[in-house]
């Protein structure tokens, strides 16, 4: 049985369509990844598996469970971790520890082995009130409260947002940890990088699954031969190099140019004298496609 099924589901908000007959499954033990933009539906998403939004048509199961029909059994094995801070900036570290672990009918001390790895980072700061935390500790506090009742699924919603790089790594560290112990992992994402993190990720854009495999998996379903492009000001010259007969996809990505081409025999060299006839003098390197890239592929509806 898979700890999460949804089936069908979409929500629309007036004329907007948040989501469209979104399908997706979630193993037991899995780390699995909701990336996209902002706008793409992936709160609405969430807040339906966690049973605070009911859909328009579909359904979703959670752990055998229906978010609408059997959403009081099912609240106490759902840890959650919105996306906006939502804890009680007026009490400290530990009085909202001690809060939540008395809401499930738990104690800090009977599940503090699950969140001793988050803990110990906070407890210098156990007597400071939780609005006076820096953002990365707010996310900690925020993750140990999701956890303090050792539920059977975590749900997190953009949990890396807003934060210092190093607060994503320590994060990202910690889920892992997390996952080790047998909880599975639902987490959304707008950074694509975070991607690698995951066993598997859903791409959403616009309401709907544009794709579902593993990080390795949408590099390998990328359909063309793929090169980064690098020259001073490239970006100028991004139309020139669109125009070209060879090109299929061209796009800024970073400091370079991301060429795609369905021409198996082009080579870098072969390109770089291409660039040169329309005057661009540039580098040329045959890359790997990444997730970024197939992303990019799908929304251009090639």
């Amino acid at each position: 049985m898979p700890a999460i099924q949804v089936t069908n589901l979409s929500k629309s908000y007036g004329e907007v369509k948040a989501l469209s007959d979104v399908c997706l499954s979630v193993e037991t033990g899995e780390m699995y990844g909701l990336i996209g933009p902002d706008g793409a539906g992936k709160t609405t998403l969430i807040r339906i598996i966690t049973t605070l939004l009911l859909p328009d048509s579909g359904n979703a199961k959670v752990l055998g469970l229906d978010t609408v029909s059997q959403y009081k059994e099912l609240r106490g094995e759902i840890g959650y971790m919105p996306a906006v801070f939502s804890l009680y900036s007026d009490l400290t570290v530990q009085e909202n520890l001690n809060f939540f672990a008395g809401v499930f009918g738990t104690t800090v001390k009977d599940n503090y082995d699950l969140i001793k790895g988050v803990y110990h980072m906070l407890e210098p700061f156990r007597d400071r009130p939780a609005g006076k935390l820096s953002g990365g500790m707010k996310q900690k506090l925020a993750l140990s409260c999701a956890l303090i009742h050792r539920p059977k699924i975590l749900i997190l919603d953009e949990p890396t947002t807003g934060v210092d790089a190093v607060s994503r790594m320590e994060l990202w560290n910690l889920l892992h940890e997390i996952k080790n112990q047998g909880i599975t992992i639902f987490v959304s994402t707008a950074y694509m990088d975070e991607a690698k993190q995951c066993d598997r990720v859903a791409l959403i854009q616009k309401g709907a699954i544009l794709g579902i495999n593993t990080p390795e998996g949408f590099a390998h379903c990328f359909p063309y031969k793929l090169f980064a492009v690098y020259a001073s000001d490239i970006w100028k010259n991004l139309d020139a190099i669109r125009r070209l007969k060879i090109c299929e996809t061209a796009y800024m990505f970073g400091d370079s140019i991301h060429f795609a081409t369905n021409n198996l025999e082009e080579s870098p060299e072969s390109l770089i004298d291409r660039l040169m006839s329309i005057g661009i003098y540039a580098r040329v390197v045959q890359i790997q496609a990444g997730i970024e890239d197939y992303f990019i592929y799908q929304l251009s509806g090639k």
